[in-house]
């Protein structure tokens, strides 16, 4: 069955001659017989009864009535996949890691989905290790993470660094030192992230290779809430420049001399030749060109 034949047939109707719906349509008077025929033909079934005025048979009364929801449907669907095919609609499952969840990735969306309102965004925050399973599993589309342990079988592209400060109560002997080295911290209380947290990783790695260690801890699983203990004189914290700016009350935000650039983040796809939605090519476009100026 054609859905042009559906449509000539329900015109044919609503207009009352052949003759008017070939007008409407722009078709040759044949052409519409000729779709009446292999409607007909299709169905199985005469719908019209030829003659000085048309008439529907019964079979036709029932197909009229039921043949507006299957355009309906029909329309919705081309529609649908137009948007789709365009970028306007879609769907896009993305992974990001913190900071970048709470502090970058809202104002970057809010444009993106008022401009493309009916493209459906998910997102998942974890921290690389889960993100990078969850790819592995087809659970997320891409990630905004930091490198991964292991490129195989992964593309990542760097896009920023996540600049690292000290932040230490107003209080401490360290607030009021010109410069900060990593040994500065050595037998420090330092808040630590979990032993997964990336962050924690290159904390560690860099007092280890600078004569910062050795330090007690203590480990806070939460990385937004390392400013809030720090204010409350637990300890000192590392901590993204993004998320203590400006510091709490009762802090202070120091650079260290000797702790390189930062953490890299970049966007983590599988290597597998997937084909992205167009939606998802243009948020991926966005991400790069807005993430690239943080």
């Amino acid at each position: 069955m054609d859905i042009r034949t559906i449509k000539t047939f329900q015109t044919i109707i609503r207009l009352g001659s052949f003759q008017r719906a070939a007008e409407e349509l722009q078709y040759g008077q044949s052409t519409v017989t000729m779709h009446i025929q292999k409607l007909e033909g299709d169905l199985g079934v005469k719908l019209l009864e030829r003659g000085k005025k048309l008439k529907l048979t019964e079979a036709g009364r029932l197909f009229h009535q039921n043949a507006d929801i299957l355009l309906k449907d029909y329309d919705y669907l081309h529609s649908t996949m137009t948007e789709l095919i365009q970028g306007e609609a879609g769907s896009v499952r993305l992974g990001v890691m913190e900071p970048t969840a709470s502090y970058r990735l809202p104002q970057i969306l809010a444009p993106f989905l008022q401009q493309y309102p009916k493209v459906q965004v998910s997102i998942q925050i974890g921290n690389t290790m889960i993100l990078t399973q969850m790819l592995n599993e087809g659970l997320i589309d891409l990630a905004i993470c930091s490198t991964p342990e292991t490129g195989l079988g992964h593309t990542f592209e760097p896009l920023f660094n996540e600049r690292l400060a000290l932040l230490v109560p107003d209080s401490h002997a360290l607030a009021s030192k010109d410069t900060v080295l990593l040994r500065d911290l050595q037998n420090e209380n330092i808040l630590i992230t979990t032993s997964v947290c990336p962050y924690r990783k290159k904390l560690e790695t860099s007092l280890l290779e600078k004569g910062g260690s050795p330090y007690t801890g203590m480990e806070i699983g939460n990385m937004a809430a390392l400013k809030y203990y720090v204010q409350a004189n637990f300890g000192i914290a590392v901590v993204p420049v993004i998320t203590a700016s400006p510091s709490p009350e009762g802090t202070v935000l120091k650079n260290i001399q000797d702790l390189d650039s930062g953490l890299v983040t970049g966007m983590l796809r599988k290597q597998d030749g997937t084909t992205f939605s167009s939606a998802a090519e243009k948020l991926i476009a966005i991400l790069r060109k807005e993430l690239q100026l943080m």
